[in-house]
């Protein structure tokens, strides 16, 4: 099964994320693309010039993350990015996932991120 995410292309916002299967997903000479995968949504869901189709993947080989509703595609980085909800946390250009800027210790103690403080807080 091929996912995809349907992409409002002005906010570039993903607001679904609909499963393909492997079938409609194969071009004329038989092989898999994401251009057929596009063209069978296409015919399925419409032509609508405010909508773009991205393949996504579980295992994040295809545009780093897994496409979820709300999420971003950033064109750019070819890449769907989540909201950072952390105070400070950082975008790592490579993951394309938000890290905190403090790595987290390593010391086998509890700790839980603080947003005031913007650091690691150990849970006593």
């Amino acid at each position: 099964m091929a996912h995809f995410a349907k992409i409002n292309n002005t906010t570039k916002e993903v607001i679904e994320v609909v499963v393909v299967s492997n079938n409609n997903c194969l071009n004329e000479n038989g092989i898999e693309t994401e251009q057929a995968g596009v063209n069978f949504l296409t015919q399925v869901f419409g032509e609508d010039s405010n909508i773009i189709w991205k393949q996504t993947s579980y295992n994040e080989n295809i545009r780093k993350n897994f496409a979820g509703v709300g999420m971003k595609y950033d064109a750019e980085r070819d890449a769907f990015i989540g909201t950072c909800v952390k105070n400070g946390w950082v975008l790592n250009e490579n993951t394309c996932k938000w890290e905190p800027p403090v790595r987290y210790p390593n010391d086998g103690k509890t700790y839980r991120w603080d947003d005031n403080t913007t650091n690691w807080v150990e849970i006593v």
